[in-house]
């Protein structure tokens, strides 16, 4: 394989990296997974400059990734310890924890509730039949009345 078709490919597999942890860190609300995500960018920058400086017969990509790794260390310490203190406040590694974490004269934040629609019935979700007991089965007119 020529080196442009190489470059070419380790830049995909980069931007496949930092496009995943992208849409993982926009898209989830647990800490945990916001820091992997954010770890995930940093490994397809470091992919992509590691391509770079091998295309350039340069050593300079690789030495930054270094620092990147080192950078990466230090940021996965300090999640693990900032994950552990909300874990210990509030049972939860929720997000929306961190904005009851906030000065006293700053107002609370709180989310918009969405307006119930009038005349909407409840939805029965289903559930799991416990271990070791049967079933209740349905019978063709209860199935029937519904599926109405």
């Amino acid at each position: 394989m020529n080196e442009v078709g190489l470059l070419e490919n380790y830049l995909l597999v980069g931007a496949l990296l930092v496009g995943l942890g992208l849409i993982g860190f926009f898209s989830r609300r647990n800490m945990i997974v916001m820091f992997l995500s954010a770890e995930m960018m940093l490994q397809g920058v470091s992919v992509s400059l590691v391509a770079w400086g091998r295309y350039h017969n340069d050593w300079g990509g690789q030495a930054l990734v270094i620092f990147i790794l080192t950078v990466a260390a230090c940021e996965a310490a300090i999640a693990l310890a900032l994950v552990v203190a909300i874990y210990q406040r509030s049972g939860s590694l929720d997000i929306a924890f961190w904005h009851d974490l906030r000065e006293d004269n700053l107002p609370a934040y709180a989310d918009q509730e969405i307006p119930e629609v009038a005349g909407e019935t409840p939805h029965h979700w289903p559930t799991l039949t416990p271990s070791g007991t049967e079933p209740e089965h349905n019978t063709e007119e209860e199935t029937h009345r519904a599926m109405v």
